[in-house]
């Protein structure tokens, strides 16, 4: 299914532009840093980040990949993955991303939605998307990071591209990255991200927290999530991105200091684990200017704690994988503190953005300054909708241009944007978006389980954790540790529940809709 080009009456419809391009700045020297990654001890330029590019990009053209085309990304967060990116992205192709955690039934699911023709992968990957290819034969190619062998092509096979290979031409509706996020169904649910979205979403990001040159980043974000915008846009202004394959604290800190940070990632777990550390972690801090949080909430007191201790401004962002990040949301701006609200709201509008407050049942009655409803954002990087789903699309996005997020909260007088809960029962633990539909399919395949409840309780620490309620087959003796096992072969761990409750009963509405409300009040 493409994308369906929205009618616009605007200009800027027939603007043709590629994400690429903000790699063939001028003003950027080749030599000049781009990217550093420390557990490989390499340091990539601009100038061969762009040559890198290129020669993939021409590798993936020589394979037959065409403009429109999906090519799934499966690799642990790498140099590799994100030169995959701007490589599917210069021929016009349209990323899939997912992360290097995902089990096969995972995976296939998606390759097989995005109807994906090839998959970049390492070594590893490469088995098990060999045996996807059994099940779903219209992915013609897979490319592997490492050494090739029958029917996998090797990276490294790639040739050299002109120095002057040109990007392909798009329009700023073209559709460029399918984002995987959960579904109401319980399967995910791939939110359709064009050029143009992307193009403004990073302007967004540099905007709010005025990125520069001289700027560098500390990335903690998986390259399969729209966090990586954030890496994005340093390189879109010419910073320094270091990257990290997964969060360490004591490395963190040490790679802060190292290379003299000036932006920090951040989330509410990771804040949390910072005011605790030991005394003299301040020092190695002392050359960021602003630490980025989102993807879930950052508990007032926590915030404050770090704000007292560390004095790095923090910009509290709200945006959705449909919006990417705040390129269609709010973040609180540093040099503005007065727009922390006493360390409680999400900020104000970024970039193009607009922000209202809605009736959760009439969504077409905006509620006024104060009142409680749900949000929802406008702005040139929201979604064109979901693959392949147009009753999910038609749902949330609106004809009139507003998205419809499902989260809770209010706006006051001044236009600050608070987050006070959730319509709907997705779990966001660290930043993961758990569906608890999809973690009772598993669950209650396992012979032993009668029914079965996935709910979130929060954490002080990582904002929520997945929390299941199981009801044992009669004469059955099932473990804790035994379901906690059955999950991790074949859920992602981060979707396992942290705490399985034997329970007699589930609370249901006439005896068939669940309650998870009064389970997480009943267990928090």
């Amino acid at each position: 299914m493409a994308a369906s080009k929205p009618v616009y009456q605007d200009v800027t419809a027939f603007i043709m532009s590629n994400l690429t391009t903000l790699l063939d700045a001028r003003s950027v020297p080749s030599e000049k840093t781009a990217l550093i990654c420390p557990s490989r001890d390499s340091t990539l330029s601009y100038g061969f980040l762009r040559s890198e590019m290129n020669r993939v990009a021409l590798g993936l053209s020589q394979l037959g990949i065409r403009k429109g085309d999906r090519v799934c990304i499966y690799l642990d967060s790498s140099p590799e993955y994100l030169i995959s990116y701007f490589a599917i992205w210069r021929i016009g192709g349209v990323a899939v991303p997912t992360n290097i955690v995902y089990r096969e039934d995972e995976l296939s699911h998606v390759v097989d939605d995005a109807g994906a023709c090839a998959v970049i992968t390492d070594h590893q990957g490469a088995g098990i998307i060999e045996r996807i290819r059994e099940k779903h034969p219209q992915v013609c190619h897979v490319v592997s990071t490492g050494a090739g062998g029958p029917g996998v092509v090797g990276w490294n096979s790639f040739p050299d591209a002109p120095v002057q290979m040109r990007a392909t031409n798009c329009y700023l509706d073209d559709l460029c990255h399918i984002q995987y996020t959960a579904g109401t169904t319980g399967q995910p649910k791939g939110a359709m991200l064009s050029h143009g979205n992307w193009i403004t979403a990073l302007d967004a990001e540099r905007e709010a927290i005025r990125i520069t040159p001289d700027d560098i980043y500390l990335g903690i974000y998986p390259m399969g999530h729209v966090g990586l915008s954030w890496g994005l846009a340093m390189l879109r202004a010419g910073g320094t991105y270091v990257m990290m394959e997964r969060f360490d604290l004591e490395q963190y800190c040490a790679l802060a200091s190292r290379y003299k940070v000036t932006i920090l990632a951040g989330m509410p777990p990771v804040i949390h684990s910072l005011v605790h550390c030991p005394p003299g972690t301040e020092r190695q801090l002392n050359s960021a200017r602003v630490i980025i949080s989102g993807g879930g909430q950052l508990l007032p007191a926590i915030w404050e704690m770090f704000d007292r201790r560390f004095h790095i401004p923090v910009a509290n962002s709200y945006g959705l994988s449909e919006t990417i990040v705040i390129g269609s949301g709010t973040t609180t701006l540093p040099g503005y503190p007065h727009l922390t609200r006493g360390y409680q709201s999400v900020g104000v509008p970024v970039g193009y953005t607009e922000v209202m407050v809605v009736d959760p049942d009439n969504p077409g009655l905006e509620l006024g300054p104060g009142e409680t409803g749900e949000i929802a954002l406008r702005g040139p990087s929201v979604a064109q909708g979901y693959w392949n789903m147009s009753g999910a699309t038609a749902d949330v996005f609106r004809p009139d241009g507003w998205f419809l997020t499902g989260d809770i909260g209010h706006i006051d007088e001044e236009g600050v944007l608070f987050i006070t809960d959730r319509k709907k029962d997705m779990i966001i633990m660290s930043g993961w978006k758990i569906y608890p539909t999809e973690v009772e399919n598993v669950i209650i395949q396992h012979p032993a389980i009668s029914d079965v409840a996935v709910f979130g309780l929060p954490d002080e620490r990582k904002g929520e954790l997945p929390v299941a309620a199981v009801i044992p087959m009669s004469g059955s003796h099932v473990t804790a540790q035994e379901l906690d096992k059955f999950c991790r072969n074949h859920l992602a761990g981060y979707k396992v529940p942290r705490k399985f409750i034997m329970a007699d009963d589930l609370p249901r509405v006439n005896g068939w809709k669940l309650l998870r409300r009064a389970l997480r009040e009943k267990y928090r």
